[in-house]
């Protein structure tokens, strides 16, 4: 058998490292029963081409074959991994962990590297946890249409250029570190909100319509249901996002809200990692 090559990926690889993602996500969903995180391959091939040229990414190929990718969300502190993709026909073949072993590499000139797999993926967690990771967070992918009216309390709009330096500071006493360049390299198609409790910001959300590259950040759970009801009643649209279950009040209302659970993730952790202080959800990179 030839060698197994890990390179750069190029804009050429977009439609076959496209169909490997749609094929790789759709199996593990299939067999546990799960609905698929991408509608089509040509939507997964869409994402693929955003990914490639905006993030650092490395592919495997064996005799010009390619066989996975996986890819690196640079420009914050926090470096944000994923997706990693490896075609169904080899899986548990070691490529996944040679295109982990790359990403990990690269990831050192970060302060830490993050990411949130499937828990239904016992194969996954395995192998991260084996190359370093420690579990932080049990999640649940969840989405709906709130049944509540905004709080009259609080505004929530759009965010502007102006709002930045506030958000870091937000996210900076939250987390402890700071996610303004993945706001504000953010795809144009995706709306961030805020939301100001007498002309603070208490919250703000990348996006709420976005599940993949939706991650938010408020002073308490009452700031984040503000938000949560105001960008649904501007937006129309339902919204989802990635709920960490240890916090139980904000689970609790969310499903009283009537949103409800569609899977269950895991935010992992490679380096420093502060617990939260305050509430947040996490995108589906970190």
């Amino acid at each position: 058998m030839s060698e197994l090559v890990i390179r750069g990926v190029a804009p050429q690889d977009r439609v076959e490292c496209g169909r490997i993602l749609y094929d790789a996500f759709s199996d593990i969903a299939d067999r546990h029963g799960f609905p698929r995180d991408f509608e089509s391959e040509e939507m997964a091939t869409g994402i693929m081409g955003m990914l490639i040229g905006a993030s650092f990414g490395v592919v495997a190929e064996r005799d010009g074959r390619i066989l996975g990718s996986n890819f690196l969300h640079e420009g914050d502190p926090v470096a944000g991994l994923g997706p990693i993709s490896v075609d169904p026909e080899l899986q548990e073949s070691g490529v996944g962990r040679r295109l982990m072993e790359a990403v990990i590499e690269r990831g050192r000139r970060s302060q830490a590297v993050r990411l949130v797999q499937d828990a239904f993926n016992r194969t996954s967690m395995a192998l991260y946890t084996s190359l370093g990771f420690e579990v932080r967070e049990p999640l649940v992918l969840i989405g709906g249409t709130p049944r509540s009216q905004p709080d009259s309390d609080v505004e929530v709009r759009l965010l502007t250029e102006e709002d930045l330096a506030a958000c870091a500071a937000l996210c900076q006493k939250v987390h402890g570190i700071t996610r303004t360049e993945e706001l504000r390299r953010r795809p144009g198609f995706l709306k961030p909100y805020i939301a100001l409790r007498d002309g603070r910001i208490t919250a703000y959300a990348t996006t709420l319509s976005f599940w993949f590259a939706a991650h938010g950040v408020a002073e308490t759970d009452r700031d984040l249901q503000a938000l949560l009801l105001g960008a649904a009643a501007d937006s129309g649209a339902p919204v989802s996002f990635l709920l960490p279950t240890r916090r139980a009040s904000l689970f609790r209302w969310s499903l009283a809200e009537g949103l409800r659970i569609v899977k269950p993730l895991t935010l992992m952790t490679l380096g420093p990692y502060q617990e939260p202080q305050g509430s947040f959800f996490p995108s589906v990179l970190y």
